[in-house]
């Protein structure tokens, strides 16, 4: 059919995995919440049909009230235009007719296993009174961990359902219980009676009754005794078989009444304790005499016979004519009663049309054509009378790609000649089954990586080494794909190692100038970036610092500090000079003077020679620099600060001056006492 590229706005559909009577099956991505599922989608015949869009809707509905990690889960149904979805989880894995198809008989312990975790299943859904009714092995997922899932709860029924008038037998004739083939009332013992067939067949490899048709099969499931599973399979124990049949008891009240009580004994034995189950007990009713045959199941070796003059049990008759089949009474009385057979006999058709072996004349025997490719299939079913109905692929990695993986109906089933067979054509293993994740190899040595990627399957080259200051040398830095990405086994992850760190060592530019400094800087592998900053310490055009110190990456950007000088300006020194030598001395090195005379005999300093200044050394440009000048005769009138004295006295007597400042006086000492003049 043609599918939508998205469903309901959020379901893109990717490729087909399956199919059932009712629905096709296919891979999806559900784009709202980034996850694949898996998508049942409604055949178009039935689409359009009001009952079953019902019964779909019901199936959605029921099963995702179910939680249970032996349930698949699910998640959304809706309707796309005319078509009707359902969305669900999505298992890896393969369905367990499969399973026994390859591997025939399985082991006792892995039979009870199964069975415990179908138990587990059935229990959640009984509590919600709902029967699945198709309880087989074609609807049970074994998980890549060896655990199950019971899927398709399609014809499942609630009691609350307000579809309880159906109660056509859609289930698989070779595993419904003997009141679901009468149309009976059907209790969670009957889909325990389905399992105890799904126990059978797994422990022996083999369905317990088998037929030319549906029908037969169907009412060999009312009339006869299995074969004691341990007569086909001798490794089989005394406990599990009787666990089995009582499960296949014919009577629902000589079963298991729960799952529960099931599971408790299925997990007892496999922990290896004693598990009291009785010898089961089957009574079948004669159909038509009014009597009742009592057979208890033979134990290891023995075989099964019917008492002489034990009753007929129920024919094919009646399931065609006037008349119902009632179950006889524990207490060994059974009749024929009168009743309406109008049901009995839709059931037969429903199981015909379930089986593919609706309409007459002659019947011819399915081929087994799995494993050949499309056209060897065609040709051998040509051969056989038979047409194909169809044809179409998904993903199986039991069979080769272009082999025929599965056919509707299976081989050795009686249909009608001229009918056609459903063809399943592989291709082959499923991509995302062969997925796995990059390993966490990062930061691991070469060694270790590449064990961690041969444990998931895949190989390891090695590129190139690159530099890595957070990786030790020797180490992972990085691979592709990335760690946790998916790769599919067998395929190359390509990594790189650390070579190290990626740093450089920062020369020392202490002592160096400007222009050294650079070129230092530059060789080591630098890129040089000059600024200047005051210093007191070092002198103008001396390289200083870099910033940053200790190491960086090779041609990372080092910026290089050179001294400006501290900002002031040397005073020179006037030691020996003159006032007049002194005053040109400091205003061509940009201060302003200032002098001051005293007696320069103690310092043994000449007359006009500089005694001192203040302050020495360095000072800012156009300070004021203090010089002290030793006396001289013309010091009184000197510049500078020097000012001269009060008022010379003249007398008639040899007269003294009087300076007006004590000790430093401004008057020249040679001048005292001649200041006076004579009177002629």
């Amino acid at each position: 059919m043609s599918q939508p590229t998205v469903l309901g706005g959020r379901y893109l559909i990717q490729d087909r995995i399956g199919s059932g009577g009712m629905a096709t099956v296919f891979r999806a991505h559900d784009q709202t919440l980034d996850r694949t599922v898996a998508i049942k989608i409604m055949l178009p015949q039935y689409a359009s049909d009001p009952t079953f869009a019902a019964r779909f809707k019901q199936e959605a509905q029921a099963a995702a009230a179910l939680s249970s990690p032996y349930i698949v889960s699910v998640y959304d149904w809706g309707k796309d235009g005319d078509t009707y979805f359902i969305a669900m989880e999505y298992l890896r894995g393969t369905d367990l007719k499969t399973g026994i198809r390859t591997h025939g008989a399985l082991d006792p312990k892995k039979v009870a296993q199964i069975g415990s975790e179908i138990c587990g299943a059935l229990s959640v859904a009984h509590k919600h009174e709902i029967i699945h009714r198709d309880i087989k092995p074609q609807n049970i997922m074994v998980l890549p961990d060896g655990n199950i899932k019971v899927m398709d709860f399609g014809i499942a029924r609630a009691k609350n359902s307000h579809l309880t008038q159906d109660n056509n037998v859609l289930g698989t004739a070779h595993y419904v219980s003997p009141e679901q083939t009468r149309g009976q009332e059907l209790g969670p013992t009957s889909d325990l009676y389905s399992l105890g067939v799904v126990m059978y067949e797994c422990a022996t490899g083999q369905v317990p009754f088998d037929g030319d048709d549906a029908i037969s099969v169907a009412l060999k499931q009312v009339n006869e005794l299995p074969v004691p599973p341990s007569q086909i399979n001798p490794k089989l124990d005394a406990d599990l078989e009787r666990i089995i049949l009582k499960c296949m008891e014919k009577d629902p009240a000589n079963r298991f009444q729960t799952a529960d009580e099931l599971r408790q004994v299925l997990n007892a034995y496999l922990a290896g304790r004693t598990v009291h189950v009785a010898e089961p007990t089957r009574v079948i009713g004669a159909a038509g005499a009014g009597e009742t045959t009592t057979q208890v199941m033979p134990g290891r070796g023995a075989t099964t016979a019917m008492p002489r003059g034990a009753g007929r049990g129920v024919t094919a008759q009646d399931l065609t004519a006037t008349g119902s089949y009632e179950q006889p009474k524990k207490k060994g009385t059974g009749k024929i009663v009168a009743a309406v057979i109008a049901v009995i006999a839709v059931i037969a058709v429903a199981v015909v049309v379930a089986s593919g072996l609706l309409g007459g004349g002659n019947t011819v025997s399915v081929p087994d054509v799995l494993g050949m490719t499309e056209q060897e299939a065609r040709a051998e079913l040509q051969r056989a009378g038979l047409d194909v109905s169809g044809v179409t692929e998904e993903y199986n990695s039991d069979y080769a790609e272009g082999e025929v993986c599965d056919q509707n109906p299976d081989a050795n089933q009686q249909v009608a000649e001229g009918s056609s067979v459903a063809l399943v054509i592989s291709q082959g293993a499923d991509p995302s089954e062969s997925q796995v994740q990059v390993p966490s190899i990062v930061g691991r040595d070469e060694t270790t990586a590449l064990e961690m990627l041969a444990q998931v399957g895949l190989e390891g080259t090695k590129v190139a080494e690159e530099p890595s200051d957070d990786v030790a040398a020797g180490s992972i830095t990085r691979c592709e794909p990335g760690v946790g990405n998916a790769a599919q086994q067998g395929d190359t992850v390509q990594y790189w190692v650390s070579s190290g760190p990626d740093s450089v060592e920062i020369p020392s530019v202490d002592g160096y100038d400007e222009d050294n400094a650079r070129r230092l800087l530059e060789n080591a592998g630098f890129s040089v970036t000059v600024a200047t900053e005051e210093s007191s310490s070092v002198a103008e055009g001396m390289a200083i610092r870099t910033d940053p110190t200790g190491s960086a990456a090779q041609g990372a950007s080092i910026t290089l500090y050179v001294s400006s000088g501290s900002g002031q300006v040397d005073i020179p020194d006037l030691t020996g000079m003159t006032k007049s030598q002194a005053e040109n001395a400091l205003r061509r090195a940009g201060f302003s003077p200032s002098f001051s005379y005293a007696d320069g005999t103690s310092s043994g300093t000449s007359p006009d020679h500089v005694i001192s200044w203040n302050p020495t050394g360095s000072a800012d440009e156009g300070a004021t620099i203090s010089v002290v000048v030793a006396w001289t005769q013309n010091s009184s009138s000197s510049g500078g600060n020097s000012s001269n004295s009060g008022n010379s006295s003249s007398s008639g007597n040899s007269g003294t001056s009087s300076s007006g400042n004590s000790g430093t006086s401004t008057s020249d000492p040679e001048d005292s006492g001649n200041s006076s003049n004579s009177s002629d």
